[in-house]
């Protein structure tokens, strides 16, 4: 079960993600979904770190990290998506 909620998490952080960036995002959604796991993860890394992992009730803060580390990622990756899919295009 922790999988699959994996999976939902990365999935809504990473619409979310691409949502609040600018422009057009030209990764597909399953590499947004991909993203947006490594987000949830790196987020939650951050929030161990800074050690507001664990509070009573509703995690905002970890919430918080982990779409900030979305947001970074997915922007990140989907610029060395387009430049792959770029020289890729230029070989054809």
């Amino acid at each position: 079960m922790g999988w699959l909620w994996a999976i939902i998490v990365g999935f809504v952080l990473g619409l979310i993600a691409k949502a609040v960036i600018p422009g057009k995002q030209h990764s597909p959604l399953w590499l947004t979904t991909i993203f947006g796991i490594l987000g949830a993860i790196a987020g939650n890394a951050i929030a161990r770190a800074v050690g507001v992992a664990a509070t009573p009730g509703i995690d905002w803060t970890r919430h918080l990290f982990q779409l900030v580390a979305a947001i970074i990622i997915v922007f990140l990756g989907d610029m060395a998506y387009t430049a792959t899919l770029g020289k890729r295009k230029q070989r054809i």
